[in-house]
């Protein structure tokens, strides 16, 4: 079974990656970009019995930094 984990930083924290990103596109002559945020997916390939509460206790202990990250999990066969 396959499971990604999107993780991206909570709305207020400061973006420094989604800034230079913006910034870069801009100098690539990509206009109309007005905010870029950047976070993380994290696949995992793992048995059918890990559970649902296993995949978020793995978030919250290890994949996200759940102080200033959300992560959102995406279960597929």
């Amino acid at each position: 079974m396959k499971t990604r984990v999107y993780v991206t930083l909570k709305g207020g924290v400061l973006d420094p990656q989604g800034k230079a990103i913006q910034n870069a596109l801009g100098g690539l002559g990509f206009s109309g970009v007005n905010d870029v945020r950047a976070g993380k997916l994290i696949e995992l390939e793992h048995d059918d019995d890990v559970t649902d509460a296993a995949i978020e206790d793995m978030c919250k202990k290890l994949l996200a930094n759940t102080v200033i990250e959300n992560f959102r999990i995406e279960r597929s066969a």
